[in-house]
């Protein structure tokens, strides 16, 4: 009997997955998360996943890890001092970013700080040109005595080195990183040209300070993790989830903690995917909502869209160029400030808010009893009836209802004359339409149209406001998966080893010879395929995809052109102008017969076998399945009745394959509780999904 553990860490709660990989069993477990040490809530649940389920921890085969803490450490500027080392005169191009206005009418706007202090920027003299000849030689010197200042009279704990043209020669920038840990053997160094090797001196400035402002603090977080696995007799290795959706070793980790920005998200999106593909719905909109945020990606054809930037720390939710920007290969999402801890209050104009600062694990919503004092929506939700005292978590956790009606009467209730409920249902629908808005937002900057998809929605919070949400954009169906409380923890155990390599190289289609074409793609995949070799894939077990950035001469701005069959890239070539055509004409409807076409750059991923996950899966024994126990009933709001009124509550486990039930209902699970307004009607399918039909 063998193991593999999927641990997901968000805001609010760290979610656990456990499949037996013999008989193809899940257990799952739910608890707070520990935001000043995220490390001891693993440990601590995984040491009670370990009695409880009686699993012994040398047959454990795999951890694997998705964490917020890269974006927690960035927004909340718990990272570590950072210097950095640019090319003389460009110290202040973190400052001055994209010289654009997100917002043109704003006369008080604002943008996030640079990780950077401008006092920590120090400029040697050197110049690589942008076709990589070298116009002046970095002086070593110089460089010596940058560095020194900067660790010894500013304390730096990591260095950003971020030089001009080096995506073209990167020789500066390793010989700075060689001074630096000759010099200071312990200092993090993160290199630009490694990082991410782009033209745009901005985005790859920004991803590098971003990586090396959290090198540090990750580095420290898996050795915290990695001792505790040792300590508890676990040799398996730990694998940690990349914003694409692949996995990677900690030491690969360790080297670009910013491709883990999107962390454990990605994995409840490649969930959707995987379930899409067992029910033959290959278009979905992916909800996830937890304790602190929201977060929304779309479905097409069956795989995740993806894209090569974000943004984090922005200073709007919704306002693109309002954050730092990322350049990392990551799955496309929209991050809502809305979550059960988001805080209702009035604004300046005495109107209801919801979010999007959050009470997160520490305090919590009020209902908690762990010192929280404002209004939350899990406190509304609690009030409205959707949660419920004795059934919270299963019953292993206590929240309080008197909490919750004494600071939503306080705060909401008499600010507004209204009814507790009217309230409380204020603040569950002023949620939902945010996550509606959002939504349409992202779908129709991406020309996606949901209106005959299906939603799958999951998260602690997601399966609470699904259909109200779906309603509101008029999606036809949502799925609520077994398990959807934890899974992105469940995601985790079916994401393969991933690792991709993004590098620029600017060349004419016209002037690009064939065997150049070959060399530049069998560069890369020899720097990808070692990735994944060292972490103990065979060779003949790596899967490569090609993609190459194109557009006509004289654009600003790249379409991404698929290669069809990396492995006959000799007979691709000739194809590769009508191979950018036809993604062209997909993309702007016409095409430019008279223009030459650029490619600027080639991008390879290599990904290992995909893990077996059961696809009939359960998340509690036979004997719960099986159990005939009575339904019971509780008062639950509904706004379409604008009144409480007496409500099914069934347990998930005694529902059987098949059945169709009609609403109103609470249908309440272990991690989560789906609720299922009076106008709907809910079935299960053979592997006991609940698929809710919207009229």
């Amino acid at each position: 009997m063998s193991y593999r553990i999927g641990i997901d860490i968000g805001g609010t709660f760290t979610d656990f997955a456990v499949l037996n990989l013999e008989d193809g069993r899940v257990s799952t477990y739910k608890q707070l998360t520990t935001p000043a040490r995220p490390a001891e809530a693993v440990l601590n649940g995984l040491d009670i996943i370990f009695v409880r389920d009686n699993v012994r921890p040398q047959l454990v085969e795999a951890v694997i890890h998705g964490t917020t803490l890269i974006t927690n450490a960035v927004i909340e500027r718990k990272g570590s001092i950072v210097g950095m080392v640019t090319t003389a005169g460009f110290r202040d191009v973190i400052d001055m970013g994209l010289e654009s206005r997100y917002d043109m009418f704003d006369l008080r706007i604002n943008y996030p700080e640079p990780l950077v202090a401008r006092g920590h920027r120090c400029e040697v003299s050197e110049r690589v040109l942008y076709d990589g000849s070298v116009e002046k030689t970095l002086n070593r010197e110089e460089v010596k005595a940058a560095i020194k200042t900067l660790v010894e009279e500013h304390k730096i704990e990591a260095l950003a080195v971020c030089l001009l043209h080096s995506y073209a020669r990167p020789d500066h920038e390793r010989q700075i990183r060689d001074i630096a840990i000759e010099l200071y053997p312990s200092l993090y160094v993160s290199l630009s040209s490694d990082v991410y090797p782009d033209i745009r001196e901005y985005p790859r400035w920004t991803t590098t300070c971003i990586n090396a402002y959290t090198q540090p603090v990750f580095d420290r977080y898996l050795e915290e993790i990695e001792n505790g696995l040792k300590e508890r007799s676990i040799s398996a290795p730990l694998f940690i989830m990349t914003s694409n959706g692949g996995t990677v070793t900690p030491s690969t980790a360790r080297m670009f903690p910013v491709r883990a920005l999107e962390s454990g998200p990605a994995a409840g999106v490649l969930m959707s995917a995987l379930h899409g593909r067992n029910l033959r719905q290959t278009n979905l909109l992916s909800f996830d909502m937890g304790g602190t945020t929201a977060k929304g990606a779309l479905v097409n054809d069956g795989e995740a869209l993806k894209r090569y930037e974000i943004e984090v720390a922005r200073m709007h939710d919704f306002k693109q160029g309002s954050g730092l920007l990322a350049k990392i290969p990551v799955i496309d999402m929209i991050e809502i400030g809305s979550g059960g801890g988001s805080i209702a209050s009035l604004d300046s104009r005495g109107l209801l808010a919801v979010g999007p600062q959050s009470s997160g694990a520490d305090p919590g919503p009020a209902c908690y009893n762990l010192g929280g004092i404002e209004p939350t929506l899990t406190d509304a939700n609690l009030i409205l009836g959707y949660l419920d005292e004795g059934s919270f978590l299963g019953g292993n956790f206590k929240v309080v209802r008197d909490k919750a009606v004494e600071v939503v009467k306080e705060n909401i209730a008499r600010k507004l004359d209204l009814t507790l409920a009217r309230s409380a249902w204020g603040i569950h629908d002023i949620i939902n339409e945010g996550i509606a808005k959002a939504f349409r937002i992202h779908a129709s900057e991406r020309g996606f149209d949901y209106r005959d998809c299906s939603m799958v929605a999951f998260g602690g919070s997601g399966p609470i406001h699904a259909l109200e949400v779906a309603r509101k954009l008029r999606i036809p169906q949502v799925i609520f998966p077994v398990g959807a409380g934890v899974m992105s923890a469940l995601g985790l155990l079916a994401s393969p080893l991933s690792f991709e390599e993004v590098q620029f190289q600017h060349v004419f289609l016209e002037e690009l010879g064939r065997k150049e074409f070959e060399e530049n793609f069998r560069r890369l995949e020899k720097k990808v395929s070692e990735r994944l070799v060292e972490s103990g894939v065979p060779v003949d077990r790596i899967r490569l995809n090609y993609l190459l950035d194109m557009r006509y001469s004289g654009q600003g701005y790249t379409i991404e052109v698929p290669i069809s069959d990396p492995m006959a890239l000799e007979g691709i070539f000739p194809t590769l102008k009508q191979l950018f055509e036809e993604q062209y004409s997909t993309v702007y409807s016409e095409v430019d017969l008279n223009s030459s076409i650029e490619i600027t750059t080639w991008k390879v991923n290599a990904s290992g076998p995909t893990p077996a996950f059961p696809s009939g899966y359960k998340t509690w024994g036979d004997e719960s399945s099986s159990s005939t126990e009575e339904n019971a009933t509780r008062k639950v709001y509904f706004h379409v009745k604008d009144d409480y009124f007496d409500t099914t509550v069934l347990k998930r486990s005694s529902i059987a394959p098949r059945v169709t039930l009609q609403g109103p209902l609470i249908i309440e699970e272990l991690e989560t509780t789906v609720v299922i307004p009076p106008e709907h009607v809910v079935s299960t399918d053979d592997d006991l999904n609940l698929i809710a039909q919207l009229n």
